[in-house]
């Protein structure tokens, strides 16, 4: 268990390492109208975020992945092409287009909101996602 996997946290295997491939991701438990969990795989690094946008409860892992445009100048007066950094760590919201940082759930919109994250572990070829019982289907018998 990764150390910030707490006792109170189920394990959820979301897929094989070579399943989720960099660039790639896969939603993970989703049931009765419940949001599920976002696996993502940037740059070989593995990330979890809850699938539910804190600004209006979108969607937010089915969004597009890629990255923040830095430039000088607005599109229509800047004189070249715009840099892109950290392509492949920012999902948009497919609702509303709020932006938020895979690695860490921050929203880049306003700081003061964030997705919840999951610890994440490679087990035996395994990515495994370490989750809030309460985000997650009930267990059998229990």
């Amino acid at each position: 268990m990764p150390p910030e996997a707490s006792l109170d946290m189920r394990r959820v295997v979301a897929g094989t390492v070579e399943e989720i491939t960099p660039e790639r991701r896969k939603i993970i438990v989703p049931f009765r109208g419940r949001a599920g969990i976002g696996v993502f795989n940037v740059a070989g690094c593995y990330y979890a975020l809850r699938n539910l946008c804190p600004h209006k409860l979108g969607p937010l892992c089915t969004g597009r992945v890629s990255g923040r445009v830095v430039a000088d100048a607005p599109p229509s007066v800047y004189a070249g092409e715009p840099e892109i950094v950290r392509d492949g760590e920012i999902v948009r919201c497919p609702w509303h287009l709020w932006e938020f940082d895979i690695t860490n759930g921050q929203c880049l919109v306003d700081p003061k909101m964030r997705v919840k994250t999951y610890p994440v572990a490679i087990e035996d070829g395994h990515v495994v996602v370490y989750a809030d019982p309460a985000d997650l289907p009930p267990q059998p018998g229990g």
